[in-house]
C-alpha cells in the first residue's frame, strides 16, 4: 500500500496494514468515540447517541449511525493523513476537453460557480431538473484542476454517480478521475478528482479544496445529520462547498437567510423550455384491481399508444411490494415486451438501469429510486398512485423532470394516475 492512499482520508485504525501506524510519521490519531455522562459522540459522523442505545460489553460503546462503513467504537481510533495536494498546476485550456456551449442563463450560473470556487465560499445552485447543472460546473472544475486543487463531487445516489462519471471523464479526458461507491469493485486510489456517494465522504477528512454535493435534497443526505457533518469535514477549512438541487429544502433556505449560503437560480431547462405540464388521469380503486391482477384501463391505453409510436417511458409505482403484481399484469397485457422492474434493494439494479439507458427495453417499472439523476432521452413518465404519501412534492417534481430532457423532444408527457382527479400544486407546477 502506498502512503498516498492515506492523503486526506479518515480510516479506522483497524483498517491500517500492520506496522503502518508506526511507519507514517504525520499520521493523525483521534478517538473514534467521545464518551460523555449519558451520551457518546462519533468523531467520524458527528452524531450523538445515548449510551443506552449503543452499549457494548465491558462498558464500551459504538456508533450505530455510520456502522455501514465499519464500526467506530471506543475500542478503535480514527486515523488520517493531511492532504498535500500533489498535483501539478497546468494551463486551464488543457484541462477541459468538452467542446459544447452554454446558453446565456447557463453561462451566468457557470460564472457564479467559478467565482465561488475562487473565493472559497458556500453556494447553492438551484436549477430546474434538466437545466444542465453538470455542464455549468465544467468551467469552475477546470479552473480548480488547473490550479492543482483537489476536487470532489458527491451524490446520495449510486445511480447519479454512475450517470455523472462517464460524462465527466469525457469532459476532462486528461484528468485522473475515480468513481467511488459501495457497489464498486475498483479499489481506492489517490487522485485529483473523485466522484462518490455522500456516504463515502465519511472516509475523507480535510481533503477537498472544492466539494460539490449534487441532489442535496435527496434521501438519505437531506435527512442525515451525519452526512451533512461528513460533507463539512471532508472539505478543507477554507474549501469551497457547492450544493446542487432542483428542490431545495428548509435547511438550505435557512442557511441562505443566515447569510451562510449565496444562491444562483435557473428556472429554465438547457433547451429553454419549462418542465413538462403534469396531467392527472383517473385510476379509481387501482390497488384493488392490482390485487386481482389488473392495472387501470387508462394506464394500459396510454402505454399502448407509446409503444405503438416507439416512445419509451418510465412507470413509477409507490411500493416495492407492488412490483411483482404490476410485472405479472404487464406480462399478460404485453407478451412481446420485456417487462423489467427495479428498486433500491435490487441486486441487479445497475444492470437493469443500463438496459433502459442502452435502449434494449422500451420501458422500466420502478420505485422512487429513479426519481432523479438519470437521463433517458425522449421518454414519457407515468406515476401510478401519485397521491401516495411516498411521493413528496419534491419527489414528484424530480419524477416529472425525467421527461422532456431531449432537444428533439423537449416537452414529453407526464401523467399522474390518481383515485380522484383534482387541481394540485407540486413544487410550483400545477396538475389538473
Amino acid at each position: 500500500m502506498d502512503v498516498s492512499e492515506f492523503f486526506g482520508r479518515q480510516l479506522l485504525s483497524s483498517e491500517l496494514p500492520v506496522g503502518w501506524k508506526e511507519r507514517v510519521s504525520k499520521l493523525q490519531v483521534q478517538p473514534g468515540i467521545e464518551v460523555m455522562a449519558t451520551t457518546v459522540r462519533c468523531n467520524r459522523c458527528g452524531v450523538t447517541t445515548t449510551k443506552q442505545r449503543c452499549t457494548l460489553p465491558n462498558n464500551q460503546f459504538y456508533c450505530p449511525s455510520c456502522i455501514q462503513l465499519g464500526r467506530v467504537s471506543t475500542l478503535n481510533s480514527l486515523v488520517s493523513l493531511p492532504e498535500p495536494n500533489r498535483f501539478e498546476r497546468i494551463n486551464q485550456k488543457d484541462v477541459l476537453t468538452w467542446k459544447g456551449t452554454l446558453s446565456k442563463t447557463q453561462d451566468k450560473c457557470a460564472t457564479d460557480i467559478l467565482t465561488v470556487f475562487q473565493e472559497r465560499r458556500q453556494h447553492l445552485l438551484w436549477a430546474v431538473t434538466g437545466a444542465g447543472k453538470t455542464e455549468m460546473l465544467f468551467r469552475g472544475i477546470a479552473w480548480a484542476l488547473s490550479q492543482g486543487l483537489r476536487v470532489g463531487l458527491a451524490s446520495p445516489r449510486i445511480d447519479v454517480c454512475n450517470e455523472l462519471f462517464p460524462r465527466l471523464v469525457q469532459a476532462f479526458k486528461r484528468t485522473d478521475i475515480q468513481l467511488l461507491h459501495g457497489r464498486s469493485d475498483i479499489p481506492y486510489r489517490y487522485c485529483q478528482f473523485t466522484i462518490c456517494t455522500t456516504h463515502q465522504l465519511l472516509r475523507f477528512k480535510v481533503a477537498f479544496d472544492v466539494l460539490i454535493i449534487d441532489e442535496v435534497d435527496a434521501f438519505p443526505f437531506a435527512q442525515d445529520d451525519g452526512l451533512w457533518f461528513a460533507a463539512q469535514q471532508a472539505k478543507k477549512a477554507d474549501g469551497a462547498l457547492l450544493f446542487l438541487t432542483a428542490t431545495p429544502g428548509k435547511k438550505l433556505f435557512q442557511m441562505i437567510q443566515r447569510k451562510e449560503l449565496s444562491i444562483s437560480y435557473l428556472p429554465l431547462r438547457y433547451h429553454g423550455h419549462l418542465l413538462p405540464t403534469i396531467t392527472c388521469r383517473l385510476a379509481s380503486k387501482w390497488q384493488l384491481k392490482l390485487e386481482k391482477g389488473r392495472l387501470p384501463r387508462s394506464l394500459i391505453v396510454q402505454m399502448q399508444q407509446r409503444l405503438k409510436h416507439n416512445i419509451r417511458f418510465l412507470l413509477f409505482v409507490p411500493h416495492v411490494a407492488q412490483l411483482p403484481a404490476v410485472q405479472t399484469s404487464l406480462q399478460h397485457t404485453f407478451p412481446n415486451e420485456q417487462i423489467v422492474t427495479v428498486h433500491a434493494g435490487d441486486p441487479d439494479r445497475l444492470e437493469k438501469v443500463q438496459l433502459m439507458r442502452s435502449e434494449e427495453i422500451n420501458f422500466l417499472v420502478t420505485t422512487t429510486i429513479l426519481e432523479r439523476g438519470v437521463t433517458f432521452p425522449g421518454i414519457d413518465v407515468f406515476v401510478l398512485g401519485a397521491d401516495d404519501a411516498v411521493f413528496s412534492s419534491a419527489a414528484l417534481v424530480q419524477i416529472a423532470g425525467r421527461a422532456g430532457r431531449n432537444v428533439a423532444r423537449p416537452t414529453g408527457d407526464v401523467i399522474f394516475l390518481v383515485p380522484v382527479v383534482c387541481t394540485k400544486r407540486t413544487g410550483g407546477h400545477q396538475t389538473n
